[in-house]
């Protein structure tokens, strides 16, 4: 992606509203890293597109 979905202003302001990061439990699959969340979410959004359909690159 050529353009940042997700400014530092923005993170800088929306970081802090999240909760911690719970301890991670045996097993499973790896978290995904909340600002990269926020990316596919705005990319869904503003593309229309559907989840299925996300670029693997957002997570």
């Amino acid at each position: 992606m050529a353009k940042q979905l997700v400014s530092d202003e923005l993170w800088d302001m929306v970081e802090p509203l999240l909760p911690p990061v719970p301890p991670r439990p045996k097993g499973g699959r790896s978290r995904v890293e909340d600002r990269a969340a926020l990316t596919g979410i705005l990319f869904v959004l503003r593309s229309g597109i559907p989840w299925e359909m996300l670029p693997a690159e957002m997570g």
